[in-house]
């Protein structure tokens, strides 16, 4: 007797999962491995101006089929991008929903002809092609990698003038976008406990399931430890350029004099983003992106995470605890993390509070050691994939429904 065939899903995303760079792509990655082991699955995803093909990435057999969406050139320079947020705060439109919006016909003919069980929408962006995935799918899930009401709210509060009033009106956008958008999905997937109230208060009858946000579990790196602070995201992403602006101009120079010896290394892509203010001081590195974002981490002595605005989960502070690293972090960039101050990280919150707790860490290898063994610990027992893998059991009471 031939044995049933799996049940399908179609994922789309706004970016291909691979190479694991960057905290939404490990974020995908997780869930499509998470599925993969009981769905056959369609990816459905868009590529930037002279990318790579998505089928040339991914590892063999993820996916059953991948459907492409090439987005047309996007200029960079600094009049570009002022004139398109210019464009954006006149049509009232968020960042990205514009950018990832408008390709109704392509998203179509890509399920065109295709039934499946489930279909999964990343990143709020996206959120609109329900109209598209809901026709040919049994139950839809949308997969919040942040709250994007919550996170402009917070980013204005990092801004002065233009750019403060910019986030406002994105903040107040995204929360209609998220109000009418939120409740037609069968399940909403949060990054944490935290995003999950937030998104309750925007869609109170919305089945809203926490997803951990994970990394896959590696040996500790062995590389010889250099006298460094460490930094690690997307360098154009707003709340990591607040993080590196707060830090090099409150906390860093304090730090310089007190050790001369100490370096502050940067790591991510689209390190033009934060060159202005750092290339004058030989001491502060950019790498640029990297091949192996955790044995990089492991490097230095101690991972830094000055975050003031976002949402979610900072899986740069789970990166750190995978490369065996103390982390330092304010309240914001540990939100949604089951820590406690002093055993898993330090939490600093303000210029002088941050300066001390990174002196405090530089001056006793006892408790670096001990903070990166707690962080480590932790991360093994609830941020692994495995781990976070659990929480798709929600999948198959999805399916039983009629």
């Amino acid at each position: 007797m031939a044995a049933d065939p799996r049940p399908r899903a179609v994922i789309l995303s706004p970016e291909v999962p691979y190479p694991l760079a960057g905290g939404g792509a490990l974020r995908t990655a997780s869930l499509l491995h998470g599925l993969a082991r009981s769905y056959d699955l369609d990816l459905i995803v868009f590529r930037q101006p002279g990318a790579a093909d998505p089928s040339d990435l991914l590892p063999a057999g993820l996916v059953q089929r991948v459907s492409t969406i090439d987005l047309p050139p996007n200029g960079r320079s600094l009049a570009a991008r002022s004139f398109r947020n210019t464009l954006r705060l006149v049509r009232q439109v968020p960042p990205l929903v514009d950018r990832f919006s408008g390709f109704e016909r392509e998203v179509a003919a890509a399920v065109q002809g295709q039934q499946y069980d489930l279909g999964i929408i990343e990143h709020f962006w996206c959120a609109p092609y329900w109209e598209q995935i809901s026709t040919v799918c049994s139950r839809t899930v949308l997969d919040l990698h942040n709250v994007e009401s919550v996170l402009h709210e917070r980013c204005s509060r990092t801004e002065a003038g233009a750019a403060a009033l910019a986030h406002r009106v994105f903040a107040q956008a995204a929360a209609e976008l998220e109000r009418q958008w939120l409740p037609r999905f069968s399940r909403i997937l949060a990054a944490s406990d935290c995003d999950r109230n937030w998104i309750l208060a925007r869609s109170p009858g919305s089945q809203v399931i926490a997803y951990p946000n994970a990394v896959p579990l590696h040996p500790l790196p062995t590389c010889e430890r250099r006298h460094a602070l460490v930094f690690s995201g997307n360098l154009e992403y707003h709340p990591n350029v607040s993080a590196v602006r707060f830090f090099r101009q409150q906390v860093w120079p304090n730090l310089r004099e007190r050790w001369p010896d100490l370096v502050w290394r940067i790591v991510g892509c689209n390190p033009h983003a934060v060159a202005a203010g750092t290339k004058s001081d030989p001491r502060i590195e950019l790498s640029g992106p990297v091949e192996d974002a955790v044995c990089e981490l492991a490097r230095a002595e101690i991972a830094i995470v000055p975050i003031l605005a976002g949402s979610g989960t900072r899986l740069k502070i789970l990166e750190a605890w995978a490369a065996g690293l103390p982390v330092v972090s304010t309240t914001l960039g540990a939100e949604g993390l089951p820590v406690r101050d002093g055993y898993h990280l330090l939490i600093a919150d303000g210029a002088a509070h941050f300066t001390g707790q990174v002196c405090r860490l530089l001056e006793d290898s006892g408790l670096r050691h001990d903070l990166a063994h707690a962080g480590r610990s932790l991360l093994e027992s609830e941020f692994t994939w495995e781990k976070a893998w659990a929480s798709l059991d929600f999948i198959s009471s999805l399916l039983a429904k009629p």
